[in-house]
């Protein structure tokens, strides 16, 4: 086989920021242009120094809609990038609200902090609203299980990673001189989650597989008891008066809370009380998963008896400024639900501002908090946070509930690679702090993967 190299561009050494650069059969492909998060210089660094020249990249195929695994994709359009982009149809259609949030975001950011006196290096937008719209152009909606054909000898096809809607794995075939066989992972997730079907990985013999590891030395608790958990929570801080403040990510976590609420409401598990979606991406986010409907799992009772999942009598969602500056004048119990699910930006840190000295209310977690973001301090209970520069005591009630994950833990990520029913001849162990990198590298050698690999940052690899 001619010789094929790859580099790990982002998710290496940590969760996010998912870019790999593949170079094989006269070509460049990316997998995922993530963007990264945490420490926002840090972050603002890694994010805007590009290590390569993205006009020299002949194609990016992205495995899902998350910001931390397409986030710098206008950032890439904006330095030349014009070529094909690779994805699901429904990833194809949430990139189209993911990516102007950001950028909306982004541009909003630092319009507040140039009108309270804070601009500098670090509040600049790393790409305007118009190179996020450029990139909707360049989008091709690849079906899963329908081999493409970047090369002549180079192919790949998606499998269900069962993560969030449209989310895939990438298996892609080298026929170059030989047969190589490469394996991304993307994000996998859990079965039984609501909505989405169950991971569908790839089968057979691989060469190289990329996996992701984020919780690769751990387990959740079951989805039925999170339920049960969140029913509890809303009980208890809404007999006291409180507010449910729950930090979400606006794609895949907001329709899942949304749909265990919906059913708790149902079987009348948690009072009357309003319930708030309060982001504007996430009403467009779902929007989308009722334009996607042919991906759901038929098989959950609730998706059998409505297609009204996405709405009942005690949900309002919020759109315009005005109406979530209003919940935070709201008197008696409340759930409000709002992005971004790492408090790093967003409507979140509005509410948290306003309703964290409370002990009264509640900061509910529901989803991965990475190293060094706003959300991550809290969980480990900073006694005070700062929110756009002001600081704020934290006493408020804070909670986990870790069954609401989208990504696979550490038996679940076992049962995937069993299910990949071949042997792995080489495997690179990606997104995941260091212990969890590590767990997920003992996995892969405990499952017979000889040659187990965590890659650092730029480092490159022949195939």
């Amino acid at each position: 086989m001619a010789e094929a190299k790859l580099t790990f561009w982002g998710a290496a050494g940590q969760v996010t920021g998912s870019m790999h650069l593949l170079e094989a059969a006269g070509a460049r492909i990316l997998l995922d242009a993530g963007l990264f998060q945490g420490r926002r210089a840090e972050a603002m660094a890694l994010n805007a120094n590009l290590p390569f020249d993205p006009r020299r990249i002949d194609a990016i195929v992205v495995s899902h809609a998350h910001i931390d695994h397409i986030g710098r994709l206008p950032l890439l359009v904006r330095n030349g990038y014009h070529g094909p982009i690779y994805a699901t149809p429904a990833t194809r259609d949430l990139c189209a609200v993911m990516l102007t949030d950001a950028a909306r975001i982004q541009e909003g950011d630092a319009a507040f902090l140039a009108r309270h006196g804070k601009r500098g290096p670090l509040s600049e937008p790393l790409y305007s609203m118009a190179d996020a719209v450029a990139v909707q152009d360049l989008i091709v909606g690849q079906p899963y299980r329908r081999i493409h054909y970047l090369r002549k000898n180079l192919a790949f096809e998606y499998t269900d990673a069962g993560h969030i809607l449209g989310s895939a794995s990438v298996d892609l075939r080298l026929s170059e001189g030989g047969s190589h066989r490469i394996v991304f992972s993307g994000d996998i997730g859990r079965s039984g989650l609501p909505i989405i079907r169950d991971p569908d990985p790839p089968t057979g013999p691989i060469d190289t597989l990329i996996v992701e590891s984020t919780y690769g030395d751990r387990d959740h608790e079951p989805v039925t008891d999170a339920e049960s958990r969140l029913a509890e929570i809303i009980r208890t801080v809404a007999a006291r008066g409180g507010k449910v403040l729950i930090p979400a990510f606006a794609l895949g976590r907001v329709q899942e809370i949304v749909y265990s609420l919906h059913e708790l409401h149902r079987q009348g598990r948690i009072p009357g009380i309003n319930i708030y979606v309060d982001s504007p991406l996430a009403v467009d986010a779902t929007t989308v998963f009722r334009m996607h409907a042919e991906v759901f799992d038929r098989r959950e009772r609730m998706l059998a008896e409505t297609d009204q999942v996405f709405d009942f009598p005690l949900l309002k969602y919020v759109k315009a400024v005005e109406d979530s500056r209003r919940l935070n004048t709201l008197n008696g119990p409340a759930v409000i639900i709002a992005a971004s699910g790492m408090a790093e930006a967003g409507r979140i840190l509005h509410h948290l501002a306003n309703h964290i000295g409370d002990s009264k209310n509640c900061v509910l977690f529901v989803g991965f908090q990475a190293e060094h973001t706003l959300g991550r301090r809290i969980q480990e209970g900073a006694r005070q946070i700062k929110v756009y520069g002001d600081l704020y005591d934290a006493r408020a009630q804070v909670e986990t509930i870790s069954g609401y994950s989208a990504h696979a833990d550490r038996s679940e990520l076992r049962a995937w690679v069993r299910k990949l029913g071949g042997p792995v001849r080489r495997a690179f162990v990606v997104h995941g702090e260091a212990a969890q990198a590590a767990a997920m590298a003992t996995i892969l050698k405990e499952e017979g993967t000889g040659d187990v690999v965590i890659p650092q940052l730029g480092e490159s690899f022949t195939l």
